[in-house]
């Protein structure tokens, strides 16, 4: 269970990366709770001025480790809902550099973020309704409002991949870049950013998103009850069921 998460500071910059290649970067439970405490000491750390989320040039993040999902789904709150919680309220520019699958929270994460560069091998899916669940992260709100209600249907209902281009065109990303460029440049903007007059920033950011806030948690405390609910339903639970068949 080790160095599933690594992290590096350096120049103002808290870079958080995935690293549990040989699944995909699903996440656990105690990986949701590490990210949590990764953010908290990120949010309360003066010297950092944004912070990083990656995996590698091959793959960002699959979603929930849906074995691990099911033995905690049970619990009155799933870390991974903490974790909404607190990528919702952080306050620092947020990066993130995608490649490989980005699937579920993998997608729903970069709707929080300020920059997102994506690989040109990305592939993006939210697979909610054949899971038999619903949108989570506040990615009903968020989502909807970048692409519309026609296009946030197809993305979220059908469930269709879609690739970086596609996701550039949608808004969800910022640049689309190869594979091996992708960490590097991940880094460059990030750096960019920390070196900017910090309160400026800051006061940016905010103003930005203010007007979002009250929405955004009334959403995800709506997406957190709904999934409650369904996550507990015999139908969802048939449906992970197979999966380990």
């Amino acid at each position: 269970m080790d160095n599933l998460i690594l992290t590096t500071e350096k120049q103002g910059v808290f870079t958080i990366t995935l690293n549990r290649i040989d699944k995909k970067n699903a996440l656990t439970n105690d990986m949701y709770k590490q990210l949590c405490q990764y953010f908290a000491y990120a949010e309360q750390t003066s010297s950092i001025h944004c912070l990083v989320i990656q995996g590698n040039e091959q793959c960002f993040c699959a979603g929930n480790d849906l074995h691990d999902f099911i033995q905690c789904s049970a619990d009155d709150e799933l870390a991974a809902l903490a974790f909404v919680k607190v990528l919702s309220e952080f306050t620092k520019p947020l990066v993130a550099g995608v490649a490989g699958v980005a699937v579920g929270i993998g997608t729903t994460l970069l709707l929080h973020c300020d920059m997102v560069i994506a690989a040109n091998n990305s592939k993006f899916k939210l697979p909610f309704t054949q899971l038999g669940l619903c949108p989570e992260a506040g990615s009903s709100l968020l989502l909807t409002q970048k692409v519309g209600t026609n296009k946030a249907f197809e993305l979220m209902v059908l469930g269709q991949t879609f690739n970086a281009e596609q996701a550039l065109s949608y808004g969800i990303t910022n640049q689309t870049c190869q594979p091996d460029e992708l960490l590097a440049l991940t880094s460059d903007v990030a750096q960019t950013i920390a070196n900017l007059p910090v309160e400026s920033v800051m006061t940016s950011r905010r103003l930005i998103r203010q007007a979002n806030k009250l929405a955004l948690s009334q959403a995800i405390s709506d997406e957190s009850k709904a999934f409650s609910h369904l996550v507990k339903s015999d139908e969802c639970k048939n449906i992970l069921a197979k999966f380990f068949k």
